[in-house]
């Protein structure tokens, strides 16, 4: 019974050796008497027990490596702490398992030398606005040396990078005395934008005053003319029909009344809104000076009944 238990261990035991499953996830490199044999991909084999052994396994995903903080100089000899995620893939088994003695602690030093080294080729405000070209160098770098070890570095990001806390300080005074010129030339381009504003403003103004002025004094002067034709044509109808008033009977003496009429009432305003005693001086001699306005009279509806005539031919002819 035990030497059967001891056979079918030992047949167990020459199966596990004799059958190998490989996973999806991984490649498995086989020596032959410690001599590489083949990279085993994905799936079952069969090996020669004792003969064949799995030296090395790798994973063949995507993998992810921390890459530590470190300090770089940038090239205004700005110190710096930076660190950083590399991200690569094993693309042959062979070269990852000989080629280098541990690939992941090789990707992470030679991340971290190249990472100073392209740090010091910009200046502190290009690292932090140049992120994206500063990666592709140092994935370009990476990959460069790391092509005989079997693996390929996909990409590189930047996680952080610290400035010390003297630089911070500095720069935050930067930032300070920026944000203050900004302002500055923002209230100065408002002012700016005010003085035109209100000077186009005060010029149209004058414009609209002027034009005004202008309408004005063209409107007044065509209500004086108007004014003046009207009032010439109502003197020349008057004087017409005062003409042909004194031809009448009776004419002569209706004028010499209501020259009189005026007369006394010019004389009655001028001594109701006089301050001191208006008296003609020759009170006596009224009724002469009435005679002599009859004889003016007279004379002047005489001189106007022979002008009429005339005038009523001088304006015919100029109206044809």
């Amino acid at each position: 019974m035990f030497v059967f238990t001891i056979f079918v261990l030992f047949v167990f035991f020459i199966l596990y050796k004799l059958l190998l499953i490989v996973p999806m996830r991984e490649v498995n490199v086989i020596e032959r008497l410690g001599k590489f044999r083949a990279v085993l991909k994905p799936g079952f084999h069969f090996l020669i027990p004792f003969f064949d052994r799995v030296a090395y396994k790798h994973e063949i995903r995507e993998q992810v490596l921390d890459v530590p903080p470190q300090s770089c100089i940038s090239k205004d000899n700005t110190q710096l702490e930076v660190d950083g995620l590399v991200y690569l893939k094993v693309m042959d088994g062979k070269l990852a398992s000989y080629g280098i003695e541990n690939y992941r602690l090789a990707a992470v030093n030679l991340a971290q030398t190249t990472m100073r080294s392209e740090i010091g080729k910009l200046s502190l405000s290009q690292t932090f606005s140049e992120r994206d070209s500063l990666n592709e160098s140092i994935v370009r770098e990476i990959d460069k040396a790391s092509d005989p070890w079997g693996i390929k570095v996909l990409r590189y990001e930047i996680k952080n990078i610290t400035p010390s806390r003297k630089v911070i300080h500095t720069l935050e005074k930067q930032m300070e005395a920026e944000r203050s010129k900004r302002a500055e030339i923002t209230l100065a381009n408002a002012e700016k934008a005010a003085m035109i504003n209100l000077s186009v403003g005060e010029r149209q103004e004058a414009i609209n005053v002027s034009e005004g002025q202008k309408q004005k004094r063209i409107n007044e002067a065509k209500g004086t003319a108007q004014e003046i034709s009207i009032i010439a044509k109502a003197k020349a109808e008057g004087m017409e029909l005062v003409s042909t008033a004194l031809a009448l009977d009776g004419g002569h003496e209706a004028m010499n009344m209501q020259l009189k009429e005026q007369f006394i009432g010019q004389v009655g305003k001028i001594l109701n809104e006089a301050e001191i005693s208006v008296v003609p001086a020759e009170m006596a001699k009224l009724e002469g000076f009435f005679e002599g306005m009859e004889q003016v009279t007279h004379a002047v509806s005489s001189g106007s009944a022979a002008s009429s005539p005339v005038s009523k031919n001088s304006v015919k002819g100029g109206r044809s």
